[in-house]
C-alpha cells in the first residue's frame, strides 16, 4: 500500500475550491498550505501535502483509498469491524475510536498533520482537536454534499483530477442504473438506524438519494427547509406507510425494533424484505461508499432485475491494486 508521502501531491490546487460546500481555498506562490473555510465557517490553515492523514468517519479513509493513498488513523463504527465496503483495509490503519467518540490521547500518538472529520461529532472538540493538527469539518450528510466533499479532499490530497473522475463515474453510473430500473415501478423504501422508535432518513441523505434515482419512494419523504437530515417514526407511523423495503442500519445485536407486535404486521417484513446493511450505508458519502450503495440498492429493489452484490468484489475494482497491499 502506497503511503502518503510529499510525493503524491503537490500544489497544483487552483481556486476552483471556492464553489465547493461555499468553501474558499486560497493558495499563495510557492506556500506550503492552503486555507480552507469547512462547514463549521472556520477558515483553517491546512498542509498543502499532507504526509499524515487521520479520519474520524470512514470518509476519508474511503476517499483516501480511493485516490490509492493510506491514512494514519481511523476511527469505527463498531469496534472489531473492518468493513468490507473498504476491503477491510481499515485493520492495518490504526484505530482511534468510535466515530462519535473519537479517543484525542489515540489520535494525537498517530502525530496526524491533517484531521478531516464528520462535523456532528466533533465540533464540541475542535479546540482539542486544533491542537493535535489541522482539523477540517464536513456535514457529511448529504448527496449534494458527497460531490463537493470528494472533490475539495480529492484537490487536498493532491489528485484534484481523480476527485473529478470519480464523481463524473459515479453520476454516469447512477444515470445507467436508473435507466435499467423497471419502469413505473416505486417500491415504498425506509432507511433507518434500529431502536424502540427508529431514525429514518430524509430523501437528501446520501443513501436515500440514490434509493430514489432507482425509483424508490422514501417514505420519510424530503427535509423540510433548513431541517435536519433525518426524523423518528414510530412503529405506528411505519405501518402506516407500510414500506415495502426496509434497509436497517445495523450497529450491533440489539435490535429491539423487532420486539414490537407492529414489526411483524410490516409489507417488508411479512415479505422478507427487510436488509440489515453495512456501514457504507451511514458512510456513504466517499466514492467506494456510494458506488457500492449504488449497486447493493439496484439488487434489494429489483432482485429480478440487478443481481446479488459481492461488496468486496466491487470494493476490489473501486480501490487501486497497490492500495491493497
Amino acid at each position: 500500500m502506497r503511503k502518503m508521502s510529499r510525493g503524491f501531491f503537490g500544489l497544483g490546487l487552483g481556486l476552483g475550491l471556492a464553489a465547493c460546500l461555499g468553501a474558499g481555498v486560497a493558495l499563495a506562490g510557492g506556500a506550503k498550505t492552503l486555507s480552507i473555510v469547512d462547514d463549521r465557517g472556520v477558515a483553517v490553515e491546512v498542509p498543502a501535502g499532507p504526509e499524515r492523514l487521520a479520519s474520524i468517519s470512514y470518509f476519508a479513509t474511503d476517499v483516501a483509498l480511493a485516490l490509492g493513498l493510506k491514512p494514519v488513523a481511523t476511527t469505527y463504527m463498531v469496534a472489531g469491524r473492518d468493513p468490507d465496503f473498504l476491503l477491510g483495509l481499515t485493520n492495518d490503519i490504526k484505530h482511534i475510536g468510535q466515530r462519535a467518540k473519537p479517543n484525542l490521547e489515540l489520535l494525537s500518538e498517530t502525530k496526524p498533520d491533517l484531521i478531516i472529520a464528520m462535523k456532528r461529532y466533533t465540533a464540541g472538540n475542535a479546540e482539542q482537536l486544533q491542537k493535535i493538527a489541522p482539523y477540517v469539518a464536513y456535514n457529511m450528510e448529504l448527496l449534494s454534499e458527497s460531490y463537493s466533499e470528494v472533490a475539495q479532499l480529492s484537490k487536498i490530497l493532491g489528485k484534484p483530477e481523480r476527485g473529478e473522475e470519480l464523481n463524473a463515474e459515479f453520476k454516469k453510473h447512477l444515470a445507467e442504473f436508473g435507466e435499467r430500473t423497471p419502469k413505473g415501478v416505486h417500491p415504498r423504501f425506509q432507511i433507518m438506524w434500529g431502536g424502540d422508535t427508529p431514525f429514518s432518513f430524509h430523501t437528501e441523505n446520501t443513501a436515500a438519494s440514490i434509493v430514489a434515482a432507482l425509483g424508490g419512494d422514501n417514505i420519510a419523504g424530503p427535509m423540510d427547509p433548513g431541517g435536519k437530515f433525518g426524523l423518528e417514526l414510530s412503529l405506528e407511523t411505519m405501518l402506516e406507510k407500510d414500506p415495502e423495503v426496509i434497509f436497517v442500519m445495523d450497529s450491533g445485536p440489539d435490535r429491539p425494533h423487532e420486539n414490537n407486535p407492529i414489526w411483524g404486521q410490516l409489507s417488508a417484513v411479512k415479505n422478507g424484505r427487510v436488509h440489515y446493511v453495512g456501514d457504507e450505508w451511514a458512510e456513504t458519502n466517499g466514492p467506494i461508499g456510494r458506488e457500492i450503495v449504488l449497486r447493493e440498492a439496484a439488487h434489494y429493489l429489483y432482485p429480478d432485475t440487478f443481481p446479488q452484490v459481492d461488496v468486496k468484489a466491487e470494493a476490489a475494482k473501486l480501490i487501486p491494486v497497490d492500495a491493497q497491499k
